[in-house]
């Protein structure tokens, strides 16, 4: 193979490593979350600025507690690809967390949106309807349960 051709292929597969698409490792998504709970061993908690770590639910099945998903804010399960919001106290809704643009994970959740960082996309908290483009499709729904201060997937 002639040296043009290898730089081209080379470069090809580079470009396709660090694209758009999460690997689940949080290195690659262009997002500046924390390590998720599961890598700390830590309770996630929202930040001041109402953006919310990554969590990541326990092996019982256990998504989160609603303790730890802020009002008028939500947190993001990157290794479950849903986003837990709670727009209203007590209120608690469950999206996809993979943006519906280019299928990247969302980065943040703030302000009353959810956010994603490869393109500027956001979604609104309480139906996750697009506020922003590029995307033009809302993040589809995810069924979730609350059972006393526990939030479980479906």
């Amino acid at each position: 193979m002639n040296a043009r051709r290898r730089t081209v292929l080379t470069a090809g597969a580079a470009a396709l490593a660090t694209g758009c698409g999460s690997s689940g490792d949080g290195d690659s998504d262009g997002s500046t979350a924390p390590a998720s709970a599961s890598e700390t061993g830590k309770t996630p908690e929202p930040s001041e600025t109402g953006k919310s770590p990554e969590a990541s639910g326990s092996p019982t099945g256990e998504l989160t507690r609603t303790s730890d998903v802020p009002v008028g804010g939500g947190t993001i399960f990157k290794d479950r690809k849903v986003v837990v919001t709670q727009p209203e106290a007590g209120e608690f809704k469950a999206f996809s967390a993979v943006c519906t643009h280019a299928g990247c994970i969302v980065a943040s959740v703030s302000d009353g949106t959810i956010n994603c960082a490869c393109h500027g996309s956001k979604f609104s908290i309480t139906d996750a309807a697009v506020e922003a483009g590029p995307a033009t499709r809302p993040l589809p729904a995810e069924q979730i349960t609350v059972e006393g201060d526990s939030i479980r997937l479906g």
